[in-house]
C-alpha cells in the first residue's frame, strides 16, 4: 500500500510498475483509451486526461485506508492558484467474478460511508444532512463533492463502464463555478454532453439525472444511476455519522 503522502497519483504514476500494482496499470490503460476516444461524451474528462490534469488513487478489496488521505490531498490542489478543474478517479481492485449493478452500487455507497466516517472535519452546519433534502450534497473535509460510480456491470450505459474496476469519480463543486445548473453556460454544456451520452449509450437520459438545486431532484440518485431508464426507488444508503458526546 502507498504511504500516506503518496496516495494521490498522477498520469505518469499510473503506468509506473514501481508505483502501482499491475492490475491498476491494466485498468488505467482501459480507462485512458475510453475517455480519450474522440467520441467520448465528456469533453471535460477527455481534455483533462489528455493534458494530465486528472488525479487518481486506488484501493484494494481488503484495504481502503489510504482513501481519506488521497481525497484530502486532492482537495489541497484547489487551495491556491492555478485553479485547474481537476477530477479524481479512484479505482477499486477488480472482483474475481463480476457482480451486477446492485452489487457495485452497494459497494460504492459502502466506500462513501467509509470515507465519511473517516472525515476529521465536521459537516458544514448549514448544509442538509438528510439525503432526501433537495439541497443535500456529499461533503468531505468541508467541501461539497459530486461523486459518480462506474462499473463493469453497466452493459447499456457504456459511458459508465470504464473497465473491470469499480471506479469512483470525484468532482468538487468548485470546479463547476460558472457552469451551475441555472447558468447559461452550464445549461449549454450540460445539454451538449447529455446529447453525446445518449448517442453513446443508445438510451435516453436517465430520469434521475438533473442539476443540483432542482427542488424535484435528489442528488444522491445521480451518484450511481441504473443501467436502464427506471427511476431509483427507496432510501439513500448513506447515513450521516452520529457524533459521540464527550
Amino acid at each position: 500500500m502507498l504511504t500516506a503522502n503518496s496516495s494521490l497519483l498522477t498520469k505518469e504514476d499510473m503506468t509506473n510498475p514501481d508505483r502501482v500494482p499491475q492490475w491498476l496499470i491494466k485498468e488505467y490503460q482501459t480507462f485512458h483509451e475510453t475517455v480519450t476516444d474522440k467520441t467520448f461524451p465528456c469533453y471535460f474528462g477527455m481534455k483533462a486526461e489528455n493534458k494530465g490534469e486528472l488525479r487518481y488513487a486506488y484501493i484494494t478489496q481488503e484495504d481502503w485506508s489510504n482513501l481519506p488521505k488521497a481525497v484530502e490531498s486532492f482537495l489541497d490542489l484547489f487551495q491556491e492558484p492555478p485553479y485547474i478543474r481537476h477530477g479524481l478517479f479512484v479505482f477499486m481492485e477488480p472482483e474475481s467474478i463480476e457482480g451486477d449493478i446492485e452489487f457495485y452500487r452497494k459497494r460504492f455507497w459502502e466506500i462513501l460511508q467509509y470515507l465519511h466516517e473517516a472525515d476529521e472535519k465536521p459537516w458544514p452546519i448549514k448544509k442538509p444532512k438528510d439525503p432526501d433534502h433537495y439541497l443535500w450534497d456529499y461533503h468531505f473535509a468541508g467541501e461539497p463533492i459530486f461523486v459518480f460510480g462506474n462499473a463493469p456491470a453497466y452493459k447499456q450505459r457504456k459511458t459508465r463502464d470504464l473497465g473491470n474496476s469499480l471506479v469512483l469519480g470525484f468532482q468538487p463543486r468548485m470546479i463547476f463555478e460558472g457552469l451551475e445548473g441555472t447558468e447559461k453556460g452550464g445549461i449549454m454544456s450540460r445539454e451538449k454532453v447529455r446529447e453525446r451520452v445518449e448517442k453513446w449509450d443508445n438510451l435516453p437520459k436517465h430520469p434521475d439525472i438533473s442539476h443540483f438545486g432542482d427542488v424535484n431532484h435528489n442528488e444522491w440518485k445521480q451518484f450511481f444511476i441504473g443501467d436502464d431508464i427506471e427511476p431509483i426507488k427507496g432510501k439513500c444508503p448513506f447515513h450521516h455519522k452520529q457524533l459521540t458526546k464527550p
